[in-house]
């Protein structure tokens, strides 16, 4: 079994994911949305849609985006 590196439960159906050159060991995408997706720069939630990105910056939708000042950013789903 696999032990998930977010929650440390052993867990005999744990996935991997391999994402920028790593190796992650989940047992749940819960865990691993908590571990890889990223955060708003605005409203500080997981990003696990499509979300937008300016100046380095990440934003889970348009009206957060505006919030901080990138009134171009558009929302496209």
């Amino acid at each position: 079994m696999a032990v998930c590196e977010v929650c440390n439960n052993d867990y005999e159906m744990a996935f991997e994911v391999h994402a920028a050159g790593a190796v992650h060991t989940f047992d749940s995408i819960e865990c691993a949305a908590q571990k890889l997706a990223p955060i708003c720069d605005n409203c500080q939630c997981r990003i696990l849609g499509h979300g937008l990105q300016a100046d380095g910056q990440f934003f889970c939708c348009a009206h957060c985006a505006r919030q901080r000042g990138f009134a171009q950013l558009v929302d496209h789903v």
